[in-house]
């Protein structure tokens, strides 16, 4: 169960029934003014991600081996499009949790990430496996 679906809207009462306690419609005014705030900002946030990532190819990434270092459990996916500047390939049905993406690179290298509740929970580095050289070619001499 997803808690933060209950606490924070629960949080949000408390804040303001504490707000009119003690400071009556001024306090409501004050805490309501500062809840807008937080919301502008995150839209702000979204809406600057989401800018960013319009101009790059949906699933592209500029190096899936960095992504894959940069990756930590529990992040949400604006944070990895942040992170990649690109929205990822969707490969689960819409809708399912989990949510499947994949970033690929240049190389042919992806990452597919697993969302679990709209958080990070596991994901995968793929590299190809490197070409071998063709018999009848000489191999370059070093």
């Amino acid at each position: 169960m997803n808690w933060r679906k209950i606490l924070i809207p629960i949080g949000i009462v408390f804040l303001v029934f504490a707000a009119w306690r003690a400071y009556g419609p001024q306090g409501i005014l004050t805490v309501s003014g500062g809840l807008v705030m937080w919301a502008l900002l995150h839209f702000t946030r979204l809406m600057n991600v989401m800018q960013k990532a319009r101009n790059s190819p949906i699933g592209y990434v500029g190096s899936a081996v960095m992504l894959n270092a940069k990756l930590k459990p529990g992040v949400n996916l604006m944070h990895v499009i942040a992170m990649t500047r690109s929205l990822g390939e969707l490969l689960s049905a819409e809708g399912q949790d989990p949510e499947r993406y994949r970033w690929t690179d240049g190389t042919q290298s992806h990452v597919t990430c697993e969302f679990v509740g709209g958080r990070l929970a596991r994901w995968e580095l793929v590299r190809p496996a490197p070409q071998a050289p063709q018999a009848g070619r000489p191999a370059a001499e070093s």
